[in-house]
C-alpha cells in the first residue's frame, strides 16, 4: 500500500487527491479474484458459461450456483462474492416482477440492467455501506433484440457481443478478439466459450466444473442439463 493512501481508503465517500475511490477499486479486485465467467451472443440468442472452481472432491458441485434466472427472458452469471450477487439477483427479480405487475409487460433487458447499476452506484456514495464485490454478465432477449451487458461494482455498464469477467478475463478476451464471429450458430459459440474458459483456467473443463445458461429469441432462459453440457465438453475434447 502506498504512503498516504491509508487516509483515503477508510470510507467509501472520500476521494483521493487523484480522484479515485479506493473502496470501489478494492471491490473490482474482488471480482478479478472470482471465477472466470463468459458470455457470447450467437445467431438467435446468448450463452453464459461459468467455471464453478470445484476445489475439493468433497464438495457437491450442484450446490455451487453462479448462473441465475431473473425473468423468463433474462438470466445472469456472476463473478466475485456470490453472496453479494444473490442480493443483486433478488433485487433484479423484484424489479422485473414490479414492471410486469405495473405495466403488464416484460421489462426490457437494458432497463433492468440500468436499475441494477443504479442500485450498485448507491452503495458507492453513502457512509456505512460498502460496494458490492461482484460483477454480473446479464443476458436476455426483448423487442430491441439480443442483449449482453456487463456491470461492475461502480455501477458502470457496458454492452458486449462477447465478454468475460473474473480471473481469466484477459485471456478470454484475447481468444474472442481472434476467433469470435457475429451470427455464429449456438453450438459453435458454446464450444468457443468452453475453449476460452479452458485456456483461462489452464485446465480441461468437465461436466462437474462447468455450468451453461442459454436464452434464445421467443424462448425462456434455461440452464442446460448435465447431459447437454457433457456433449459440448466432449466435442471440445475431440
Amino acid at each position: 500500500m502506498q504512503p498516504g493512501q491509508m487516509a483515503y481508503d477508510r470510507a467509501i465517500t472520500v476521494f483521493s487527491p487523484d480522484g479515485r475511490l479506493f473502496q470501489v477499486e478494492y471491490a473490482r479486485e474482488a471480482v478479478k479474484r472470482g471465477t472466470t465467467t463468459v458470455g457470447l451472443k450467437f445467431k438467435d440468442g446468448v450463452a453464459l458459461i461459468i467455471d464453478k472452481r470445484v476445489t475439493s472432491r468433497l464438495i457437491e458441485p450442484t450446490s455451487i450456483e453462479k448462473i441465475f434466472q431473473i425473468d423468463e427472458h433474462i438470466g445472469c452469471a456472476t463473478s466475485g462474492l456470490v453472496a453479494d450477487a444473490r442480493a443483486l439477483v433478488d433485487y433484479a427479480r423484484i424489479t422485473a416482477q414490479i414492471n410486469r405487475v405495473t405495466y403488464n409487460e416484460r421489462v426490457s433487458v437494458e432497463q433492468l440492467v440500468k436499475k441494477i447499476c443504479d442500485y450498485k452506484q448507491n452503495y458507492t456514495q453513502f457512509g456505512g455501506v460498502r460496494p458490492f464485490g461482484t460483477a454480473l454478465l446479464v443476458a436476455g432477449t426483448d423487442a430491441q433484440g439480443i442483449n449482453l451487458f456487463e456491470t461492475d461494482p461502480s455501477g458502470a455498464l457496458m454492452a458486449y457481443k462477447a465478454g468475460s469477467i473474473g480471473a481469466g478475463r484477459n485471456t478470454v478476451i484475447e481468444i474472442f478478439e481472434e476467433k469470435y464471429k457475429e451470427n455464429m450458430p449456438m453450438n459453435d459459440s458454446i464450444i468457443l466459450g468452453l475453449e476460452a474458459l479452458s485456456k483461462a483456467t489452464e485446465g480441461e473443463p468437465n461436466v462437474l466444473s462447468v455450468e451453461i445458461g442459454v436464452v434464445k429469441v421467443k424462448e425462456r432462459f434455461r440452464k442446460l442439463e448435465t447431459k447437454e453440457v457433457e456433449k459440448f465438453v466432449n466435442k471440445l475434447g475431440k
